[in-house]
Order: structure tokens, then C-alpha cells, then sequence
């Protein structure tokens, strides 16, 4: 890494501007939301089984659509695709809050809601996760990724927390108003974003496309090697931090001591981003393998800790690193794919690491709420937290990982 001068660098392109404020607003809610979502099914169901099953309605259809969300997000226009993604994601995001703040809602009606969700992101992933380099030029990739994450992350700091509150004080309903409201709004903001025209190529069908994509990723050593990693590890992390941590919460650290780790993890991205704002990535498979595996030990803390305030101290404060690790991973990924990947086939690339890095979450989410009943709940936290530490480790045995480097030895960050 080398320390780069700051300035406005993307910010200087309107549509880029444009997009960068839709993305503020739909963070706005979405940091809201994995709190207020999960003791809204709590409320209807205590057993952390019923939370599972909500989480996987919403992960296994966006699983399965995923590579066909990867193809469309190829071949048409990405800003127009992520308009009608947040409408339909407003949709069906008003229609849970309604249910929630009603008393209407039970736990088969947010399943079906989630699963509507999830298909919408298939399609809409992708095509955010393509959509930057048609924004800013090469030379300013690092500082767009960087402002987009620091967005997140600065309103992440506050989310949680306003959310857990709003939870405590007004219910669950609201703050998933707020963040259908969100979807709405970041719609009517892309409406300014503006792409380049891409060269239209002849194509042989959904099945060839989805052939040429996933022959570039079993050629690349380095990216398979981390999205068969990350297959593992978010099973791990699913089950072990959004499945049962709540839940694990309510037994040590409470509500809002729980809205305060979800905070200090954005405090840590948000930190990370300021950084990487000064400094540029030589190796960002390298840096962010190892940031990423902080994420283990939040999970050790809450999984061996008791109720007292040296657990919640310790939660906050691993919570912290790991969002600063996390974040490192992300822009060292992100960089990874979008300086050595074609354009023509992004998406569909980012299609297949979701697949590989999604494809167990449900299996994560419905088997640790079982297992923590038979086992203990804080027993198999604290088992996620070793298992993703050294799952992270591990992919740096590959020295395509190790060594891979930015795109062109004078790009700038």
C-alpha cells in the first residue's frame, strides 16, 4: 500500500454523483433493517428457528436466480435495471412494514415477502456490482468503491442503533417504513444517472452466456479460491452472527447492547474507508483476507461471554476491527474483480462469486438455530467465530491470492 493525495476524483462526474446519493438513501434503511427485521420475527415467534426460516426465504430464491440476474445485468442497461429493482424492493418492503405495525404479520406471510426480496436481488446485485467502472474512469475505481463504502458505513454508525431504539420505543414497524420509503426514494434519484452505450454483441442464448462466464472463473485461480472460502464462511457467519447472535444477545448484552456491536462494526468500515481514501492497495487479496478474518473473533466474545459489561465492552470493540477488516476485504475484492475481469462479463462474474460466496447462507441459517438448541447457543457462536477466522487464513495458502496486484504498477488509488 502507498499513501495517494486526496480529492474529488468521481465526485466529479455527474452521474456517478447521482448514483452515489441513491446509494446514501437505500443505506439510510437498510442499516435499520437487520435489526428491526429480526425482532419483528422475533416478536411473532421467539425461537430462533422461526428467524432462520425468515432469513433463508429471502436467501434461496435470490441464490437461485442469481446467474440469471448476472446475464440480463450484461445485457441490458444496468440504470434501468436498478430503477425497477427498488420499486419492486418498495413494493414489497411497504407491504411488510404494513403487516408489521398492523400486528397482521406472521412468520409465513415475511417468508413470502423475503422471497419476493431476494429475487429482486438477483437481478439487482449484479448489475450494482457491475455498474461503477461505466461510472468514474480506471484512475478513480479505488475512490469510488471507497465512497460508496464510507456512505454505508458513516450511516451505518447511527442505523442500528436508531433502529434498536425505535424497536424498543415504537416497534419494529417502523424503521421498516423507513427503509421501504428508502427504495422509493433511491428510485426517483437514478432516474439522472446516465451510462455509456455498450457495443451490442450478438449472443447464443442465456445458456452459452452463463458458459462463457463460468469459464472465465474456473480459469482464475485466485477467484475461486476465495468464493469457495466465502461459501463456507458466510454459511458460518450467518448462522453464527445474524441467526443466533440476536438471540445470544437477548441472553448477555440486550437490545441495544446488540444495536451498538451491529454500529461499532459500521464505526470500524467507515474508519477503513477514511483510510483507504490516503491509501492505495498493492495487494488487495492479500490485506483483505486478512482484514476479513477479524470477523471471527466478535463472534468468539459474544459466543464465550456473559451478561456483564466487559462482554459488551469487548463485543463493541472486536465488533470495530471487524468492520475495518471487512471493508478492506471489500475494496480489495471489488478492485479485483473490476480491473481484471472484462467489462463485457462482469456482472456475470459477480453473479457467479455470489453464487459460490451465497449458496450456503440458508444452510447456515436454518441448521445453527437447531443446532444451538441441542448444543447451546453460545457454544456454537463461539464455534462460527474459530471456524471463520481460519477458513479466512487459509485461502493465503494460494499464492494467486497472495500476490495478485492492481491492475497496471502506476495505477492510482
Amino acid at each position: 500500500m502507498r499513501a495517494a493525495p486526496i480529492s474529488a476524483g468521481p465526485l466529479r462526474h455527474r452521474s456517478f454523483r447521482w448514483f452515489f446519493a441513491a446509494q446514501t438513501v437505500n443505506v439510510l434503511g437498510t442499516t435499520m433493517v437487520s435489526v428491526a427485521l429480526a425482532f419483528a420475527v422475533l416478536e411473532v415467534d421467539d425461537s430462533p428457528t422461526a428467524l432462520g426460516v425468515v432469513l433463508a426465504a429471502n436467501s434461496i430464491p435470490m441464490i437461485v436466480f442469481l446467474l440469471l440476474g448476472g446475464v440480463l445485468a450484461d445485457r441490458v442497461d444496468r440504470g434501468i435495471l436498478l430503477r425497477g429493482c427498488n420499486l419492486a424492493a418498495f413494493a414489497t418492503s411497504a407491504t411488510f412494514a404494513a403487516l408489521v405495525l398492523t400486528d397482521t404479520a406472521e412468520v409465513w406471510s415475511m417468508a413470502v415477502l423475503g422471497a419476493l426480496n431476494g429475487t429482486v436481488a438477483a437481478a439487482s446485485l449484479p448489475a450494482m456490482a457491475g455498474i461503477l467502472p461505466q461510472l468514474v474512469p480506471r484512475e478513480d475505481l479505488q475512490r469510488a468503491n471507497v465512497l460508496v463504502s464510507m456512505s454505508r458505513g458513516g450511516l451505518a454508525v447511527v442505523g442500528p442503533s436508531v433502529s434498536a431504539l425505535l424497536v424498543v420505543t415504537a416497534g419494529p414497524g417502523w424503521a421498516l417504513a423507513v427503509d421501504a420509503t428508502t427504495w422509493l426514494l433511491a428510485a426517483l434519484l437514478l432516474l439522472a444517472v446516465r451510462l455509456p452505450p455498450r457495443e451490442k454483441e450478438a449472443t447464443a442464448g442465456v445458456l452459452e452466456d452463463l458458459r462463457v462466464g463460468w469459464t472465465f472463473v474456473r480459469g482464475t485461480t485466485w477467484l475461486w479460491v476465495v468464493v469457495g472460502a466465502f461459501a463456507l464462511m458466510n454459511a458460518v457467519r450467518n448462522g453464527g452472527w445474524s441467526t443466533l447472535g440476536p438471540v445470544r444477545a437477548l441472553e448477555t448484552v440486550g437490545e441495544r447492547g446488540w444495536g451498538l456491536a451491529l454500529s461499532a462494526t459500521a464505526a470500524g468500515l467507515l474508519l477503513a474507508t477514511l483510510v483507504m481514501l490516503r491509501v492505495e492497495l498493492r495487494r488487495p487479496l492479500l490485506v483483505g483476507m486478512l482484514g476479513v478474518s477479524l470477523g471471527g473473533v466478535p463472534l468468539l466474545v459474544l459466543g464465550l461471554g456473559g451478561s456483564g459489561t466487559t462482554t459488551l465492552v469487548l463485543l463493541v470493540a472486536t465488533a470495530f476491527l471487524a468492520g475495518a477488516g471487512t471493508e478492506l476485504f471489500n475494496l480489495g475484492w471489488n478492485l479485483s474483480l473490476q480491473e481484471h475481469v472484462p467489462a463485457d462479463k462482469l456482472s456475470r462474474v459477480y453473479s457467479y462469486d455470489m453464487l459460490g460466496s451465497f449458496a450456503a447462507i440458508p444452510v447456515g441459517q436454518l441448521t445453527f438455530g437447531p443446532l444451538g438448541a441441542a448444543v447451546g447457543i453460545g457454544a456454537v457462536v463461539a464455534a462460527a467465530g474459530v471456524a471463520y477466522l481460519v477458513l479466512a487464513l487459509v485461502t493465503l495458502l494460494s499464492s494467486d491470492v497472495r500476490r495478485l496486484e492492481r491492475a497496471g504498477a502506476t495505477a492510482s488509488g
